[in-house]
């Protein structure tokens, strides 16, 4: 571990080093990292963006699949599901704040402490997976039956309590992923996001229906899934060890400076995850409010458009983390600066030419979700939301990427303030605003979300840069 070693395979570099370093042996990833920002945000980007998109397709399915079984099916699934959020949202904390952690010590070619925090997050895994997965488990009845499940109480418990088996799992393979893109090494975490998707379409239906399991199939095809892409990332991590980050258990003990640094990103990050879906359930209750539950059932439709949508823009800030988390740790501002620009320059670009493509086949877009009986009431409204929600697309780039900077800064509290802004002060109260003060109705609400995540957006790019030009002052002065 002291050593700055990596074991080499084909896509290790033999005879590379890192700046600064002398005889030492670094992956590709690394010199991906720490080399031209530019090209890092491009190479890093595109994996996760063609893995997203796979995984948003998986969901898709799966809920296709689910919906077979008939509406107590979904609602069993509906009422499991905070629950599972839940867990994501620690994992991806965990995972987010491990990651920029990890990143900034290979910047700073501190190879020693980019392990230590490799293996003080998997010690955290295990024990949030126990604190979690235990009392989930046991409780899955009562707690379930608490939240009104009523009739379809056996087959909610039966599902949950399979996915609540299985939290370790879905805590590592977010973790594993994290520590992978931290050390530059995308394509991999692409192959293993897209392994867990691939296989989960095809064992949903296997499961639901061929060896008819039901609902609690869609719960074992999941966890079987997982568990293959968490083998496969464990096979890279512990055994091959063709990883930058080495795991030495020996002796372990938690490093408090380290768990500081992982929880003062990771924190702040899962809170976020969690704030989203908390503004849902409010703007829900602003629309019945102000519409009817036909307006609930445009939302809820229309928003997973927006999430495909701008899923070009998470895969650019998840590649954001890690390059200037390096950038950072090797007090290289300027490098810091470039990426950050140029992966704005890039998630602008892209979005204009989405929404522009949204906003021209809206009612083409519109038909796909509504031709079911019924549907057709809500078409009218739907094509509007679309028309106007595209709106923000671009400007949600400088949200986001800002967002993605100051995690890989290290500020995650930066990053939770700009979004809890955006989602939990200015999306509820613009909506309000517009909806019925200034009384344009169920319209109001979608031009309040267009006016909010501007605004937000363009608050949390001044402050990024404003955070940047602070640190070349001190850097310059000191």
């Amino acid at each position: 571990m002291a050593s700055f070693l990596a074991t080499s395979m084909n896509h290790t570099a033999s005879g590379n080093s890192l700046p600064g370093t002398s005889g030492y042996k670094q992956t590709e990833g690394v010199k991906t990292l720490v080399g031209d920002p530019k090209r890092a945000i491009r190479k890093l980007a595109l994996p996760m963006i063609v893995a997203m998109s796979v995984q948003t397709i998986y969901n898709i399915v799966d809920a296709i699949w689910v919906s077979g079984l008939g509406p107590d099916a979904l609602a069993a699934v509906g009422f499991v599901f905070p629950f599972f959020f839940m867990i994501t949202a620690l994992a991806t904390g965990l995972g987010i704040g491990s990651g920029s952690a990890i990143s900034r010590r290979i910047g700073a070619e501190d190879k020693l402490g980019a392990d230590n925090v490799a293996v003080n997050t998997i010690a955290i895994m295990v024990i949030i997976a126990a604190i979690f997965s235990i009392p989930l488990f046991i409780f899955a009845e009562q707690i379930l039956l608490c939240m009104g499940c009523g009739e379809i109480l056996v087959m909610a418990v039966e599902y949950g309590r399979i996915l609540f088996a299985g939290t370790v799992l879905i805590l590592f393979t977010q973790v594993a992923n994290a520590i992978l893109r931290a050390e530059g090494d995308a394509t991999r975490a692409m192959y293993a996001l897209m392994l867990g998707a691939g296989l989960n379409i095809v064992l949903d239906p296997l499961f639901i229906y061929t060896l008819g399991f039901g609902v609690a199939g869609a719960a074992w095809a999941t966890l079987l899934a997982m568990a293959i892409s968490a083998a496969l990332m464990l096979n890279w991590l512990f055994i091959k060890k063709d990883t930058f980050v080495s795991f030495t258990f020996h002796r372990f003990r938690f490093n408090p400076h380290i768990l500081k640094d992982i929880f003062n990103v990771g924190i702040p990050s899962s809170v976020q995850q969690l704030s989203i879906s908390f503004t849902m359930l409010i703007l829900n209750l602003i629309i019945v409010g102000v519409a009817s539950t036909d307006g609930v059932a445009v939302y809820s439709t229309g928003w997973r458009v927006v999430t495909i949508a701008i899923l070009p823009l998470l895969g650019i800030a998840s590649a954001v983390v890690p390059v200037t988390g390096a950038a950072f740790g090797a007090r290289s501002y300027e490098r810091l600066n470039t990426s950050y620009m140029y992966a704005i320059r890039i998630g602008i670009s892209i979005e204009i030419v989405v929404a522009v493509a949204t906003f021209v086949l809206a009612p083409w877009i519109t038909a796909v979700f509504t031709t079911a009986e019924g549907g057709v009431r809500i078409a009218a409204d739907l094509e509007l939301f679309f028309k106007i929600v595209c709106l923000f697309y671009p400007g949600a780039a400088l949200g986001i990427i800002s967002s993605s900077l100051f995690q890989g800064t290290g500020k995650g509290l930066y990053s939770l303030i700009v979004t809890l802004l955006r989602t939990i002060v200015l999306t509820p109260l613009l909506a309000v605003v517009f909806a019925s003060i200034i009384g344009i109705g169920l319209v109001g609400i979608w031009w309040g979300l267009v006016a909010a995540n501007l605004l937000g957006s363009i608050v949390a790019f001044t402050w990024g840069k404003l955070y940047i030009r602070s640190l070349h002052t001190a850097f310059t002065t000191g």
